[in-house]
Parts: C-alpha cells; sequence; structure tokens
C-alpha cells in the first residue's frame, strides 16, 4: 500500500504566505482557491534549491528542455507522442489562453465556453476583446458533461473560438475521447478553433482517464493545447505554462506571440516544472492516492455529517463541486464563513449555473477536512 503524503497542522500551515492563507482572516480554515497543502516533490525542491546556491535567477530560457521534459511526461502518462519542439513557454495558462484569443479572433468576435467553469474564463475575453458566448454543461443523475447538441448550435453562430477546460474545472469532469472526437467534428464542420486548458491533466484520479485533445484524430488543424505543471505539482507562484502545437497552422499562431512573451516566463517556474515532468512521477503517483482517500474520506463525511449537501464525486481535480441548494441560499459561501469559520469559493463566480453551489479543495491532510466539515456540520444544524 502507498503512504500518503502528510500534511502539517493548521497551525503551521498559516505561516504560508500565499494568497490561500492571507484571504481570510486568522482561524478560518482556507479550502478556496486550487492550492494544495502538501510539501514540494523532492525533485522539484532539489532542483530549486540548486538554483538558489547557484544563483541562478536570472531571465528564463525554457527550451529545448521543457518540451522535452513535457513530452516524455506525456508520453509515459497518456502515450500521447508529441513533438518536444511543439511546446512552447509561457507564463501561465491564462496568459497563453489569452494571446491565443488574440491571435484567432478579431475585435468583437464571440467565444464559447461552458459553465460552470473556472471563473478566470469570463475574464479572458473582455481581455482579449472579445465576447463570451455561453453553453452550459449537460447535467443529469450521472454527473456534467458536454452538451454537444448545444455546442452545435452555438457553432453555428460562428464563435471564433472555444474555449474547453479538460479536464472540466469545477465540476471535476474528464472529457472521454468520444465526447473530444464529436467536438473536434464539430470544430472542423463549423470552422470554430479549440482552446483547450488541460492544466489538470496530470491530476486524473484513480478509475478514470484522461484523454489529450491533441492525440485524438482531427484534432491537429483545430485545436492548441495549454499545459502547466502548476496545479498537479502546486508551482502556481513561479509562472510556467506552456502552449503545445500539433500542425503548421496553429505553430504559426504561436510563433506570432509578441516576442517579449517568452521573457515573461519564471526562470525559477522552468527550472521546477522540467524537474517535475522529468522526476516528479513517483511523487505524483503518491499524490493522486492521496487525493483518492481524500475524496473517499470526504464522500463518507458529507453523508455522514452534511447529508443536506450533495456532489458527483470528481474523476480529476482535487476539488469538490458541492451543490447546497437545500440550504435555500444562492450564496452559501457567506454562510460557510460567518458560521463556520470555512472559506471555499463561492458558486456564482463559476456562472450562473453555480448559483446555490460552492467548491471546496480537498487537496489537504484528513485532519483538515475533518475539522472544516465538522464546523459546516456544527454551523448547519444551529441554523436549521
Amino acid at each position: 500500500m502507498t503512504d500518503e503524503l502528510p500534511v502539517a497542522p493548521l497551525s503551521e500551515l498559516a505561516r504560508r504566505r500565499s494568497a490561500k492563507w492571507r484571504k481570510f482572516p486568522a482561524g478560518v480554515v482556507p479550502l478556496h482557491v486550487a492550492e494544495m497543502d502538501f510539501a514540494l516533490a523532492p525533485p522539484v525542491q532539489a532542483a530549486l534549491r540548486e538554483a538558489v546556491d547557484a544563483s541562478d535567477v536570472g531571465y528564463s530560457s525554457a527550451e529545448p528542455e521543457l518540451g522535452e521534459a513535457f513530452a516524455g511526461f506525456a508520453a509515459a502518462r497518456w502515450g500521447w507522442q508529441l513533438d518536444p519542439a511543439s511546446v512552447t513557454a509561457i507564463t501561465d495558462v491564462g496568459v497563453g489562453v489569452v494571446e491565443l484569443l488574440r491571435v484567432f479572433t478579431r475585435p468583437g468576435d464571440m467565444v464559447a465556453i461552458s459553465p460552470p467553469v473556472y471563473p478566470p474564463f469570463f475574464d479572458w475575453t473582455p481581455e482579449a476583446g472579445v465576447r463570451t458566448f455561453e453553453v452550459p454543461l449537460h447535467l443529469d443523475d450521472a454527473g456534467y458533461r458536454l452538451d454537444l447538441p448545444a455546442i452545435e448550435r452555438s457553432f453555428q453562430q460562428h464563435p471564433a473560438v472555444y474555449v474547453l477546460s479538460n479536464p472540466h474545472n469545477p465540476v471535476g469532469r474528464a472529457h472521454t475521447a468520444d465526447e473530444l472526437t464529436a467536438l473536434i467534428r464539430l470544430a472542423d464542420r463549423y470552422r470554430v478553433v479549440i482552446v483547450s486548458d488541460e492544466i489538470h491533466a496530470p491530476l486524473t484520479l484513480p478509475g478514470a482517464t484522461f484523454t489529450p485533445i491533441l492525440s485524438l484524430p482531427g484534432a491537429a488543424d483545430v485545436a492548441v493545447a495549454v499545459v502547466s505543471a502548476s496545479k498537479a505539482f502546486n508551482l502556481a507562484g513561479l509562472k510556467c505554462a506552456a502552449v503545445v502545437t500539433a500542425s503548421a497552422r496553429m505553430a504559426a499562431a504561436v510563433a506570432s506571440f509578441p516576442p517579449d512573451a517568452r521573457w515573461r516566463t519564471g526562470h525559477l517556474g522552468a527550472i521546477a516544472s522540467i524537474a517535475a515532468f522529468r522526476d516528479g512521477g513517483p511523487w505524483l503517483d503518491q499524490l493522486l492516492h492521496t487525493l483518492d482517500a481524500r475524496r473517499t474520506q470526504l464522500a463518507t463525511l458529507l453523508r455522514d455529517r452534511l447529508p443536506a449537501l450533495s456532489w458527483h464525486p470528481p474523476q480529476a481535480t482535487y476539488l469538490a463541486w458541492l451543490d447546497c441548494r437545500k440550504l435555500g441560499d444562492d450564496n452559501p459561501e457567506r454562510l460557510f464563513l460567518d458560521r463556520a469559520r470555512v472559506g471555499v469559493e463561492p458558486g456564482l463566480h463559476f456562472g450562473a449555473a453555480g448559483a446555490g453551489h460552492v467548491r471546496l479543495n480537498f487537496g489537504t491532510g484528513p485532519h483538515v477536512l475533518d475539522e472544516a466539515t465538522a464546523r459546516l456540520a456544527t454551523a448547519l444544524t444551529a441554523t436549521s
């Protein structure tokens, strides 16, 4: 049996200075932002220490090592064979998406997205000077999935781009190869570019399969992927992601990015990402085992302590999309914070479909989940 990754006590975690630990007042259990509480993977720690010890903190020079490392990782994890030269470093996934939107759209164009979805999806479009067209996910008893008939109807209105979350944040859906193949056919038929945010791909949990969109037939000429080690290896503050292409057309689009884009990637981020992709596999396996255990623990805690809340356990990510509508409040996060001192992400940040929902981060230790759900249970009992 693989050991779980340890997590420090809350009192020690609270000494961290990242946004997760500074948003709320002292004493709040923060389970909102997508940042885990585990120690860095040893190969990443070693690479960063070596760079700092050598005073190697200058401008980033990620190529070709980043592409080589990611190509090896993608082949080993997903059987995806890609050209290392097709990998271009960028500051982060959001910057990559915005730059791609600037290339593939003109002012006033429509860009389709499928809420509930990662809140910056709503911000990237106006940053690029375009309009957002919402095509909500389909929800039934089996959970969330892409609404392909609705997507086709939206494509008939000629959006320039469809921005895909794969796996989907916040609902944790790992879109199937059949679904993605159908999406690719629609994009080809209606001449829509797919920009696939695949930042959570390494976090596909046991029992599910991640399909890189560019690994599928027909994707090369209609799709581009944006990837990063930042979510799986907890490197968000170091600023390094990559845009991946598989055709001359898409490579030319990336080549048209502003010349200074390459200098905006964090050098330590590139060093950490290369180490993670090259040598972080064993640690990542341990992480996935740990997150699977937290997913199981959370299911039990919700059943036993918080029966008014419901969910579809995620296939990927360490994020739980909780349906709190039985509480009768479109903004349950306020109750969670004010009464239980537990910080979660408001569902409405993910679009109108998020009313009455919250997103909770379970990328932490069992003691933290136990404390948070005990507080919530006490608070909800007091208000019932």
